[in-house]
């Protein structure tokens, strides 16, 4: 029935301008800052973590309150996908470093794309399969499989594909295979099992080997991205310099290795504007569980 209700809702917002809309989920942003007191002790939890006192509480507010709204932009954002045609889509996205993937793509290799919660990360996927090629974005199972099959409907309208996190081993070394491209975040938490031990942000956290292997092993290119905006209405698509892995003797160390410089990437981005990462989130409850007990 809720589900139900939500669809109703959809229908309705999006028969209102698009301007209406966003005072809408910005209204509703501001709303949940105040009313989900987990979620902002998270946010501010995680930047007393990784900032300490350089920055004032001042500046902490503003990036928790900005977590939240950017979350709610990127969740209209999946709303309106499904109503938009490509022209619509792609007007306000510029792509900045294309180059870099046209000189992967004269050597007929698959791209591996590496990217986090990250301003509009829902929008960046969207992108890359409608203005370069289309991919295959890994994605954790969802506990409201309704709620799923919408999301999924939305990040698939333009052509890409979504895979379940479960064994997705297997399915991503046919892709790379196959010379085709796939997109796995790098900035979700992870354990022991999961992932191999880095650096991020001065802290030791697990991050996904995968693409590393799938480089190293198959010959893809680990190529990070990310979807910036200045004024949430027009979009680049920026895509950085190709994470190379090293192929030595030592495969272990070669995969963390590449692993490690992807977390750096990630951290160096953050660092440059850190109000756009995705904060609210337990991000280091892999090594510091301890920290979000209260």
């Amino acid at each position: 029935m809720g589900f139900k209700l939500f669809l109703l809702l959809e229908k309705f917002l999006m028969l209102l301008p698009k301007k209406v809309r966003k005072n809408f989920f910005t209204f509703l942003s501001f709303l949940t800052y105040y009313l989900s007191s987990r979620y902002r002790n998270i946010g501010f939890i995680n930047l007393d973590f990784v900032y300490g006192d350089t920055l004032s509480q001042e500046q902490k507010k503003k990036i928790v309150k900005y977590s939240f709204r950017n979350l709610m932009l990127n969740f209209l954002n999946l709303m309106e996908l499904k109503y938009m045609s490509k022209e619509e889509l792609t007007k306000n996205i510029t792509v900045k470093n294309r180059e870099i993937l046209e000189r992967i793509h004269a050597q007929n290799r698959a791209i591996v794309y590496v990217t986090p919660h990250y301003c509009a990360w829902e929008l960046g996927g969207v992108g890359i399969g409608t203005l370069v090629e289309p991919l295959a974005a890994v994605f954790r199972k969802m506990k409201n499989r309704e709620y799923e099959k919408w999301v999924l409907e939305s990040r698939g309208s333009f052509g890409n594909s979504s895979l379940e996190k479960t064994n997705v081993i297997k399915p991503l070394i046919n892709l790379v295979k196959k010379g085709m491209a796939s997109g796995i975040l790098i900035d979700t938490a992870m354990n022991a099992r999961e992932g191999v031990k880095v650096d991020f942000m001065g802290k030791k956290v697990y991050q996904t080997p995968a693409p590393a292997y799938l480089a190293r092993k198959y010959d893809a290119a680990i190529v990070p991205v990310i979807m910036i905006s200045g004024d949430e209405q027009n979009y680049e698509l920026v895509f950085f310099d190709e994470i190379v892995v090293e192929k030595t003797a030592d495969e272990k160390d070669d995969i963390q290795r590449a692993t490690q410089l992807q977390a750096d990437w990630l951290g160096s981005i953050i660092y440059k504007e850190p109000k756009c990462w995705f904060w609210i989130h337990r991000r280091f409850k892999g090594e510091y569980p301890h920290i979000y007990k209260h």
